[in-house]
């Protein structure tokens, strides 16, 4: 048994991370190799902290596609071989004329769980724009959703198993830039590489839109580091490359934004 009361010391996703070791136990004493459901970034950089520290066991994280943000994790004893391919993951096609009645991430998401089905089952969801989205779920859901979502917003559509390899995946466009600030601030550096107001910027942390590191963060003086990743909701991310101090003591900060 693994030292459950240890792991968990500190942890912010107590209950998931709980769930995880749990799921670990039984690798070890089945042999077997097990998974747990679609996960959070915060969740996932949690769990892969706390298990760093094993040995007993190994972990893999797989969503579908190398960019994914929801992703399962197969766990095994270390003794056993452990690649993606053995992550069980699949994919719906969900098609419709969306040209007049434009449906977001939100909108599919909910018609998805509309039907019955919770969050945890389902993985990263890639809105195709008019012509509709397709999503990323457990295997043993797929039929399910192909009987029971007929409908996203106003808009009838028709849900279909797809292979993996027939997701259209937009790699990210990447921008590298270099800002010179007078803090380490989030406000100050995200303003920098998104390209807008600081003000602006103080707006969008209030309102609960920007992350750090997958977390929200409320307070616009928080202080970045480098490799922190900053994500804005809609308007793509921005990583913290080397920071440097400059002959008057400010801050030199190489960002690449991914849009």
């Amino acid at each position: 048994m693994l030292p459950r009361e240890e792991l968990l010391k500190g942890v912010e996703n107590r209950d998931t991370v709980a769930r995880v070791i749990d799921l670990a136990d039984k690798a070890i004493k089945t042999w077997e190799v097990v998974f747990t459901d679609f996960l959070s970034p915060p969740e996932l950089i949690e769990i892969q902290q706390v298990f760093s520290r094993l040995t007993e066991v190994d972990l893999i994280a797989w969503g579908g596609y190398p960019q994914a943000e929801r992703k399962r994790i197969a766990i095994a004893r270390s003794e056993l071989p452990l690649d993606q391919s053995q992550v069980a993951i699949a994919a719906v096609d969900i098609a419709g004329n969306f040209l007049f009645d434009t449906a977001t991430h939100r909108d599919f998401l909910g018609a998805m769980l509309g039907t019955g089905i919770v969050r945890e089952k389902t993985g990263d969801i890639i809105v195709l724009g008019e012509r509709g989205a397709q999503a990323i779920l457990v295997p043993e859901l797929v039929d399910f959703l192909q009987m029971n979502l007929k409908q996203v917003r106003s808009v009838t559509v028709k849900t279909q198993a797809i292979e993996l390899s027939e997701l259209k995946i937009r790699e990210p466009k990447k921008k590298e830039l270099t800002t010179v600030e007078a803090s380490l601030r989030l406000d100050a550096i995200a303003s920098a590489g998104f390209g807008m107001s600081r003000s602006k910027m103080v707006d969008l942390i209030d309102g609960g839109d920007v992350r750090v590191n997958w977390k929200e963060v409320s307070q616009a003086s928080y202080q970045v580091k480098s490799g922190d990743l900053i994500a804005i909701r809609s308007k793509g991310r921005l990583e913290v490359g080397d920071v440097a101090i400059t002959k008057k003591e400010r801050y030199r900060v190489h960002l690449t934004r991914y849009i």
